[in-house]
């Protein structure tokens, strides 16, 4: 059986920038215009994708939280990433694929037939950018469950050391039901609004980061800022693991990126080479503007550009040329350096890790630049037609709807959740540190 509603099926390639990857399709060797093909190269390219993917969680997002935060709270972090990923993959076996990929005609959701899995077999296919070339379902299932288990464990960095880890499970169960799964069915689905509108999300630039960081900066508001915020030293315990864990979410965004190809050909090579380059240029621009305002590069500032320019760069990821991924990512940290280190203390906000700061920027700043990386002149892959004017009205249209549908069903759910069984730990308890009042260890001894 062939999984028609795939998020990157060849409908996908009319709907996204005029056939932008059409000169990377792998081409049809004289078969039956009915008939498919199912490649062990592909096959085992999106394998290997999909466990880097998960590689990104665990460990790389955990011990990169990890390290930001105090000693005490070391284990709360990891911990709280272990679980959700997790519980966010029985839940996408449940019933999350079917509700984001299930096949329904529906613009916001995917229905119910594909609950459980029901249907899907070894033998079932999901389509890929070329026509009659196939991957197995069980891969696409898996590979986008992956994306699922990122984006809430994101959302933990803006309100980490005060929440209450009963809290955190309930409000991530839900949302994960009514924002992740809708905005992933309208962006990656044939029948999704923003798919039919032609926004250009390659990896997930709306989907995973600004729906993390809008979410993120909302928690952190609503939760509150940390028992001596502002006074005490909250400095991050450990930048080496901070700096280990970074370096392994860069490794394993090379299958959030170049995975999202669903190929092993020319277009997974693009977006693996703009996964170094806008990076790249992340990183210089962050550690200069920093070297300008404070006096000194840290290695804070770094892995600070290093992540930015990778989110930045995940909605362009197969669409820009690699000398304009570096301009995106360059300019995407300036953005994102200008909320961390002015826009966050003027306002006062307390985003522990600035998940908003740079995954909701980040993702705002690509979402948006993708449409301009993608003109020819510039080296992107978008036809000789291509309107970069009405492409970046369809992106500012697509952030503004992800944005307004993360930011209201987010505020309602924490709301909920605050009503019910409650946000936030004791002042006790933050003053103990979580991983003795919650969980009973501690990460160091002695």
């Amino acid at each position: 059986m062939t999984l028609q509603m795939s998020h990157k099926s060849p409908l996908r390639l009319g709907l996204m920038a005029a056939g932008a990857l059409a000169a990377f399709a792998v081409p049809a060797f004289a078969q039956d215009a009915a008939a498919t093909t199912m490649d062990k190269g592909d096959t085992t390219f999106m394998l290997v994708s999909t466990i880097l993917v998960l590689l990104m969680i665990l460990p790389g997002l955990a011990l990169f939280y990890g390290g930001l935060v105090r000693a005490k709270n070391m284990l709360s972090v990891l911990l709280q990433c272990t679980m959700i990923t997790a519980m966010v993959m029985v839940i996408w076996i449940f019933y999350g694929y079917s509700f984001a990929f299930g096949g329904s005609e529906s613009a916001f959701w995917g229905g119910t037939a594909k609950l459980f899995l029901s249907g899907v077999t070894a033998a079932s296919e999901a389509a890929t950018f070329s026509d009659g070339v196939m991957i197995p379902e069980y891969i696409f299932i898996a590979f986008q469950m992956t994306f699922a288990c990122i984006t809430p464990a994101l959302i933990v960095g803006a309100f980490a050391e005060r929440i209450r880890f009963s809290g955190l499970m309930l409000f991530v169960a839900l949302w994960v039901t009514f924002v992740y799964f809708p905005i992933a069915h309208m962006v990656w689905d044939a029948n999704g609004l923003l798919f039919k509108m032609g926004a250009l999300d390659f990896a997930g630039g709306t989907v995973v980061h600004i729906n993390a960081g809008i979410a993120g900066l909302i928690g952190a508001i609503l939760i509150g800022k940390r028992t001596g915020f502002g006074r005490d030293m909250m400095a991050p315990h450990s930048m080496t693991l901070t700096m280990v864990g970074a370096s392994l979410l860069w490794f394993g965004w090379f299958g959030f990126n170049a995975g999202s190809n669903l190929e092993a050909n020319g277009g997974a090579a693009l977006a693996m080479i703009n996964t170094f380059t806008a990076t790249a240029g992340a990183i210089l621009a962050w550690t200069v503007i920093e070297t300008m305002h404070r006096g000194k590069t840290s290695l804070l500032g770094a892995v600070s550009g290093m992540i930015a320019g990778l989110v930045a760069v995940t909605p362009a990821a197969g669409f820009a040329g690699p000398v304009g991924a570096i301009v995106l990512g360059a300019v995407a940290s300036a953005v994102c350096y200008y909320f961390v280190a002015v826009v966050k203390n003027k306002f006062g906000y307390d985003d522990t890790a600035d998940v908003f700061g740079i995954h909701g920027v980040g993702g705002i700043v690509g979402a948006l630049g993708t449409a301009i990386v993608n003109m020819p002149s510039l080296g992107g892959a978008g036809g000789e037609d291509y309107a970069v004017g009405s492409q970046f009205v369809i992106q500012a249209s697509a952030v503004g709807v992800t944005i307004l549908w993360c930011g209201i069903v987010s505020l309602i759910l924490y709301k909920v959740v605050d009503m019910t069984i409650g946000l936030r730990v004791s002042v006790e308890d933050e003053r103990q540190g979580l991983d003795l009042a919650s969980h009973g260890e501690a990460a160091y001894h002695g």
